[in-house]
């Protein structure tokens, strides 16, 4: 399994990069265009094994924004409450407009193909975690981290941020235990689908 979805990322991976090498020269220049700062935004994550890499993604928030979230989760106890349940803010004042079109279609994590390329992930696998939110899968953190991270996965697909957090660790262990190259060729189809129609499928 493991070097047949290799095959897979390297083959599909370049594919897509060749393919949507336009639209992803359009959103650099208007992310450039719009808002001050580098246009791709390079965050820690946790991959296979453990191993630390770089997850690249458009950039969608002000720079200076890591600081903005310190000084906003001290402030406000909502926010800090919203926060400590997902690790994400709905309505996040961070960020740009152009960056609120760029999550809502997805757009933000084009990048995330360099990624797959060159082995840091997959197309489909568990959601990538910052090194601060492993602490929550526990002992499932473990399985999780058996496989590459993906560029989508079973959560994505079934209900993206409406999951709550604790279905969101058991759709990854589920997918980790149980995972097919049929079953990835579905997500990526489903994956595929929702991005043309704005509808999650169920995973």
């Amino acid at each position: 399994m493991e070097a047949t979805q290799r095959l897979l990322d390297v083959v599909a991976g370049s594919f897509a990069l060749a393919a949507l090498a336009l639209p992803i020269a359009i959103v650099a220049l208007v992310v450039r265009c719009t808002s001050p700062g580098p246009v791709v935004f390079a965050q820690t994550r946790v991959g296979h094994h453990g191993r630390p890499f770089r997850c690249l993604k458009f950039r969608t928030m002000r720079v200076g924004a890591e600081a903005e979230l310190s000084a906003l989760l001290e402030t406000d106890s909502s926010a800090r409450t919203a926060f400590a349940a997902s690790y994400k803010l709905s309505n996040d004042p961070r960020v740009t407009r152009v960056g609120r079109f760029l999550r809502r279609t997805s757009l933000d994590e084009l990048p995330q193909l360099v990624n797959v390329v060159r082995g840091d992930m997959s197309l489909v696998g568990p959601r990538p975690v910052v090194p601060e939110e492993l602490w929550r899968y526990g002992d499932r953190g473990q399985i999780v981290l058996q496989v590459r991270p993906g560029l989508t996965g079973p959560w994505q697909v079934g209900g993206r941020n409406d999951i709550p957090y604790a279905d969101r660790i058991r759709l990854d262990v589920d997918y980790v235990l149980h995972r097919t190259v049929a079953g990835d060729v579905r997500i990526l189809a489903q994956t595929v689908r929702y991005l043309v129609t704005g509808q999650p499928g169920a995973s």
